[in-house]
């Protein structure tokens, strides 16, 4: 039986941005598991926060800039802060991951993750805007029409809500996440921001 290595991630958070490089050649390295059989690789949606149309207070913005920031100091990270002086933020991050739901579908779930990372934080466009994740769903290929229907259901039957609650029941709280399922044991897997080897051999070990 395959185990299956949980990422747990929202693209609306600015740590999962930073983490995205490593990620992709972690996920690389995992191909020949992945080949074999031995391990399957899952997403599930975080949310980081609810549905809303209120703008962001003022104070929240410049903490949020901050963290930006940070990254960028730490991990080398590419932002554009126009964002914070151009857009309207929103603290909203279920309309993104409502796209990325979507996508899975279809099998773009990892595209249209990407495709909202690049609209937000290089192009300071804004993912609580169902026009942003449109021209997104439009970038990877997806009708915007069917695209537009497919989040009023997902948003209509809470599927997202019932990913997120999931997510929680696993003790998958922070985002990005990593956790290796093998039956019914959960590992969790410690990220390093730097350096896929280390969460290479944390999963190879747990593995054997």
């Amino acid at each position: 039986m395959a185990a299956t290595l949980i990422y747990c991630y929202d693209p609306m958070c600015s740590w999962c941005w930073g983490f995205r490089p490593t990620w992709t050649k972690l996920q690389k390295s995992l191909q020949g598991l992945i080949d074999s059989n031995q391990l399957t690789i899952q997403p599930m949606l975080g949310g980081l926060a609810v549905d809303s149309d209120v703008p962001m207070p003022e104070d929240m913005k410049g903490k949020l800039e901050g963290t930006w920031q940070h990254i960028q100091s730490v991990l080398g990270t590419e932002f554009n802060f126009d964002f914070w002086r151009t857009a309207s933020p929103r603290r909203s991050t279920y309309p993104a991951c409502r796209a990325c739901y979507v996508a899975r579908d279809s099998g773009l779930e990892d595209e249209m993750y990407h495709a909202i990372q690049t609209a937000y934080y290089l192009q300071a466009k804004n993912p609580s805007d169902l026009d942003t994740l449109t021209e997104c769903a439009d970038n990877i290929g997806l009708s915007p029409e069917g695209f537009s229907k497919a989040m009023q259901h997902v948003k209509d039957k809470q599927l997202i809500e019932q990913e997120i609650q999931q997510s929680r029941q696993l003790g998958l709280h922070s985002f990005p996440s990593l956790a290796l399922l093998i039956g019914d044991k959960l590992i969790p897997i410690a990220l390093d921001y730097q350096n896929h080897s280390t969460m290479l051999m944390a999963i190879k070990k747990a593995l054997s």
